[in-house]
C-alpha cells in the first residue's frame, strides 16, 4: 500500500518525489536549492552525478510507504533499472520552500 503523492504534507518533498517519478530533470533541479547536497548510505555524493546514475538514466521511481509527522522523512519502495526494488529511507532538509539536502539509504 503506497501513499499518494498528493498526500505528502511537505510541498518541497512532494515536488521532489513528483520530479523523480516523472523522470523530469528540469522539475528536479527546480525542487532543489542552489548548491543542494545529499548522502547515500551515510556517504556524501555529488548530487548531479548520483541523480543521473540512480534516478534519471535508470528510470528511478519512488513508491511512498510512510512519511514522518513533519513530512520531512519518507520510507519508500525505490526501484530503478540498475538495482531493482529496495526499501529505502529518505530525510529532507527544506530551505525557502526547496530541498537543500536529502539523505537516503537502506531502510
Amino acid at each position: 500500500m503506497s501513499i499518494a503523492l498528493d498526500k505528502l504534507t511537505e510541498p518541497a518533498v512532494r515536488a521532489f518525489v513528483a520530479a523523480v517519478n516523472a523522470g523530469d530533470r528540469e522539475a528536479f533541479a527546480a525542487a532543489l536549492t542552489p548548491g543542494a547536497t545529499m548522502s547515500d548510505d551515510g556517504s556524501d555524493r555529488d548530487v548531479d552525478d548520483w541523480t543521473e546514475k540512480e534516478i534519471f538514466s535508470s528510470a528511478g521511481h519512488m513508491d511512498i510507504v510512510s512519511q514522518t509527522g513533519d513530512g520531512l522523512g519518507l520510507v519508500v519502495n525505490y526501484r530503478n533499472d540498475t538495482w531493482g526494488e529496495m526499501r529505502t529511507a529518505w530525510r529532507f532538509t527544506v530551505d525557502g520552500g526547496k530541498v537543500g539536502r536529502f539523505e537516503t539509504g537502506q531502510a
